[in-house]
């Protein structure tokens, strides 16, 4: 099976210039999403991934799926305001704007093993926030796997400081 097959090319969307990826007919297909999940976590199996993180909201489904899969608990970063305690917090660029995450400042310690995942990589904005904030907590990165990378915008040059980065599907 071809993942790369149920993934939708929407153009101008959210505004235009952007080509969107769809992966929706992926999340409905019931072995496609099963491999998806095992093909990003496969690569962290046995290397002691304590906690799983997804930045809202994408990576929230696959995060907690993955971690699952790594008998991992999971932590979700958001955006702002939607956490009710202590948050740390960091501002980052989009390909097409600004916004900021936040996680509880509590969510994670020093020497946990931590796995970043999220749908997509694209100039790694997104992630690298994850990372910044990660650190902010004190817990190692063990590694970063999103199902599709756009290699042609460099995101993954980003991350390289952070940890290794997997993806499953290039675009």
């Amino acid at each position: 099976m071809n993942l790369s097959d149920f993934i939708r090319d929407v153009p101008d969307f959210p505004k235009p210039g952007i080509l969107f990826k769809d992966f929706t007919p992926l999340l409905a297909d019931p072995r496609a999403l099963a491999m998806a999940v095992e093909k990003m976590a496969n690569p962290f199996r046995g290397r002691g991934i304590d906690l799983v993180i997804g930045a809202e909201s994408r990576g929230f489904i696959f995060g907690t799926a993955i971690a699952q899969c790594l008998s991992a608990g999971f932590v979700p970063i958001r955006k702002p305001g939607k956490l009710p305690r202590s948050v740390h917090g960091v501002d980052y660029a989009l390909e097409y704007g600004s916004d900021r995450l936040e996680i509880h400042s509590d969510a994670l310690g020093p020497g946990q093993k931590v796995l970043l995942v999220d749908d997509l990589l694209a100039t790694g904005g997104t992630m690298s926030a994850c990372c910044e904030l990660v650190g902010k907590c004190g817990a190692d990165i063990a590694g970063i796997v999103v199902l599709i990378e756009l290699p042609a915008l460099g995101g993954r040059a980003r991350l390289d400081r952070y940890a290794e980065t997997h993806a499953v599907i290039e675009a």
